[in-house]
């Protein structure tokens, strides 16, 4: 009962058979985002670019949340999700293609510009998906159902890097100069989302808006941009650029962090491990790429899953913002022993990090749209735009690797989740101010 619950409106209409299927928007996000993890290592191969020049790939895709952020709340508002969803998915197909045909030119720019199309549709389903997924239901239970819809983002964010790290990613120690093997994995994404976009231009889906119940008939006669007097909804955003600041900072190096963190193994114990996960380098047996790529799928973003699906649960059951705190004091203490560890420690607690990053995203953004009505889907746009934090991170760190080393730069995430601790420590403070702020205006 409980679960229909979840997916009924206050109208009494149950929604889940839409949410299955705009689950599978998440999908299509994760596996993308994964998949990018990947090609920061193969262009330090292909491309001969550095650490700090491989980053842009992270910065292209980025930089296309910050450009089609709004347009992306426009869209949904003018046309519905619906409409907002179609133009999406058909912006990804095209720069999905478009990334194949870089492959023919052979410079960086035509890969970084093909990631850039492809991520302003990404970005209309981020901006879209995430809060459609939220008011698909009961309102008190949109944290829960959000993080239940991103928990499939989970299973994307698993098989990019496996899919992408198999075809792209060397299983020995030889460095591979070719982008071919870049067609599989993208020719599969444009034709993947060409078919959901049939679905979605044949499948009716309901336009919902969910009542704002502390809307009073003073707070109605404030200006368009009253959401800007919503500390919870501004701070919101800041949070939500400094978490995916660090999320994309760990995602990007990860692969990094554990070629150069393995620890050397015996002959004898790199007979027990599958081929493509060690190679005799000249210090010893070793991880290779594609098995640090294999690692980062199964225990990274498979913590990331797990804690997907459970954050559903810890949050129907525990005050999101509280949960949200303590995360992310413990992805501090992960961070500092990623930094000063060596060898299995550090990779072991990197990984650890996975599981605590996976309800930050929803949570966040669960909260910054908390109580905001009608004006939800264009509140959603700006905390969407906020992912450019993820074009900045990659950069900054890759500069402190190439300047330092790979584990100084994970100084820059243990930043970012102080920030967001902060947050939700002052969430329920926030939340009250905006009542506070209508009981005085009224």
């Amino acid at each position: 009962m409980s679960m229909i619950k979840m997916f009924t409106t206050p109208d009494g209409k149950n929604h889940l058979a839409s949410f299955i299927l705009l689950t599978l928007l998440f999908l299509v996000l994760g596996f993308s985002t994964g998949l990018i993890d990947v090609l920061n290592k193969h262009f330090q191969n292909t491309l001969n670019v550095t650490k700090a020049e491989s980053a842009l790939v992270q910065f292209a895709n980025y930089i296309g949340y910050f450009f089609m952020a709004i347009p992306a709340g426009i869209l949904a508002q003018k046309y519905g999700y619906k409409g907002g969803i179609f133009v999406g998915l058909a912006l990804i197909a095209a720069g999905a293609f478009c990334f194949i045909a870089a492959n023919s030119v052979g410079e960086f720019w035509a890969f970084l510009l093909g990631l850039f199309i492809l991520a302003t549709g990404l970005t209309c389903i981020e901006t879209i998906a995430n809060p459609y997924a939220a008011v698909m239901g009961s309102p008190d239970q949109g944290a829960s159902r959000l993080n239940l819809s991103q928990s499939v983002t989970g299973i994307g964010l698993i098989l990019g890097p496996l899919i992408g790290g198999h075809f792209i990613l060397s299983s020995t120690g030889d460095v591979s100069t070719s982008n071919d093997a870049l067609f599989v994995p993208y020719m599969g994404i444009g034709v993947t989302v060409l078919v959901l976009a049939v679905i979605f231009l044949i499948k009716k889906m309901p336009d919902i808006v969910l009542e704002d119940k502390t809307t009073s008939a003073a707070a109605m006669q404030q200006n368009h941009d009253s959401i800007w007097h919503k500390p919870h909804f501004v701070l919101a955003i800041v949070a939500q650029f400094f978490y995916v600041a660090g999320q994309t900072g760990i995602f990007s190096f990860f692969i990094n962090y554990v070629v150069d963190h393995s620890p050397l193994f015996s002959t004898a114990t790199a007979q027990w491990l599958p081929t493509s996960w060690s190679w005799n380098s000249p210090e010893g047996w070793k991880i290779t790429e594609r098995g640090a790529s294999q690692l980062l799928a199964f225990g990274g973003f498979g913590l990331f899953m797990i804690g997907r699906f459970t954050g559903g649960l810890l949050l129907s059951r525990y005050a999101p913002h509280k949960t949200l705190a303590v995360f992310s004091v413990i992805n501090c203490l992960l961070m500092l022993i990623t930094m000063l560890s060596t060898g299995w420690v550090g990779i072991v607690a990197l990984i650890l990090s996975f599981y605590f990053m996976s309800i930050m995203f929803p949570t966040i953004f669960a909260l910054g749209i908390s109580g905001l009505g009608e004006k939800t889907k264009r509140a959603s746009s700006y905390i969407v735009m906020a992912i450019v934090g993820g074009a900045v991170m990659p950069i900054t760190m890759g500069a402190i690797a190439d300047k330092w080393s790979m584990s100084a730069g994970f100084i820059m995430p243990l930043i970012c989740f102080v920030i967001i601790g902060l947050y939700g420590l002052m969430w329920l403070q926030l939340k009250n101010r905006n009542a506070s702020s209508t009981i005085a205006t009224a």
